[in-house]
């Protein structure tokens, strides 16, 4: 029978941060399981620490470290844009729950583009209505990269003027209202929310604005540090955002919550589970104690959803991961009688904030991201 050991025996035996364990969890180098005695905490299978620090032991190759840096590993490009810093999240020095428990949008993204005047999302309003939604949002977002000025020599107050216009843009084509309101406020007239349900629809968008250095906002500053324009910027964080191991986890969530409907929560987690897919909604490799930005979005949600907390229940004695941000979009999105796509639409909205600012960080570094392939081909 296998040993299993604790968080704290497992960072001892390979002597790494806690990130890095659990970045090797999420790769399936080290097995995990729930505490039996606790469901709260993890156990690690000790063969899989055994054998991995001895391969750490070895040393490894400049190729090889430069390679696990790609995928949850040290950090690698300097900003002062937010962190996670012990199980927080923080944005210029401030954290961000505290933040999302008064600031709008417009508000957060002063704080992260470092702006002293007030910003604003506005978007002229259209003569032809058209469906909102997730291909609007890259319709109008590519045209109005099409048509905008490349980023490099322009100023940082220039660069937030096109940022503001397209994230305004970018609302109107995810079902907010035209107007000079807050985009929360607009977004919840779109979706007919009471005002209750729109400081919610705020909160979240603060809570997503940013969050280090995640897959779209990479590639948001890949585009930016070729000088493509700001619009340009926004639709490459958006593609990335689309794919279903980043954004798309809350129409995996939501997929798995209709499957918890009909079939019960525990039949569902063991389908789920029974078919290799890491479970969507629960864990996250920066905060093994739970997500905070989880915690103050369902702190705020009136209305119970009993599929979702029997799924939320069944998840954690069956993983022992909490909840992540996703379920709680997940939770705010069947509370208020969200579109089904809702998820996406807060987390790009939101998240549309945070790539602005790497974009205009990474412009003013003056550096251009160009990273090499190790060739693993034929050769003449």
């Amino acid at each position: 029978m296998s040993e299993w050991l604790s968080r704290e025996e497992a960072l001892e035996r390979l002597r790494v941060r806690p990130q890095t364990l659990y970045a090797y969890v999420s790769r399936g180098r080290i097995g995990m399981r729930p505490d039996r005695e606790d469901p709260r905490r993890s156990q690690y299978r000790a063969d899989d620490i055994v054998a991995l620090a001895t391969r750490r032991a070895r040393g490894r190759s400049p190729s090889a470290i430069a390679e696990s840096a790609i995928a949850w590993g040290e950090p690698s490009i300097v900003t002062a844009i937010s962190t996670v810093w012990h199980s927080r999240l923080i944005c210029r020095g401030r954290d961000a729950v505290a933040l999302s428990d008064h600031a709008t949008l417009e508000e957060t993204a002063g704080v992260l583009w470092a702006m002293p005047q007030p910003v604003r999302f506005e978007a002229p309003p259209t003569d032809a209505p058209r469906p909102p939604g997730r291909a609007q949002a890259f319709a109008q977002l590519a045209l109005l990269a099409g048509q905008s000025r490349p980023s490099l020599g322009r100023s940082a107050a220039s660069l937030c003027a096109d940022a503001a216009h397209a994230i305004g843009v970018l609302a109107s084509a995810l079902g907010a209202e035209a107007g000079p309101d807050p985009v929360h406020m607009r977004l919840a007239r779109g979706w007919s929310v009471d005002d209750d349900g729109a400081d919610a629809i705020r909160r979240a968008l603060v809570l997503l604005a940013d969050h280090e250095l995640n897959a779209s906002t990479f590639a948001a500053r890949v585009a930016a540090s070729t000088g493509a324009s700001p619009a340009a910027c926004l639709m490459a964080g958006l593609a990335t955002l689309s794919g279903p191991r980043h954004g798309g986890a809350g129409e995996a969530l939501m997929q798995l919550t209709e499957d918890a409907a009909r079939h019960g929560a525990d039949a569902a987690i063991r389908r789920w589970l029974g078919h290799d897919r890491p479970l969507p909604g629960f864990g996250h490799q920066l905060y093994p104690e739970g997500d905070p930005r989880a915690m103050a979005l369902l702190a705020v949600i009136d209305n119970t959803d009993e599929t979702l907390r029997s799924l939320e229940t069944a998840a954690i004695a069956a993983t022992g991961a909490p909840a992540n941000i996703d379920f709680a979009l997940a939770v705010l999105t069947r509370g208020l009688g969200l579109p089904r796509d809702a998820p996406f639409h807060l987390f790009a909205l939101g998240r549309s904030v945070g790539w602005a600012a790497h974009m205009v960080e990474q412009i003013l570094s003056g550096s251009i991201i160009r990273p090499r392939g190790r060739y693993e081909g034929l050769l003449p």
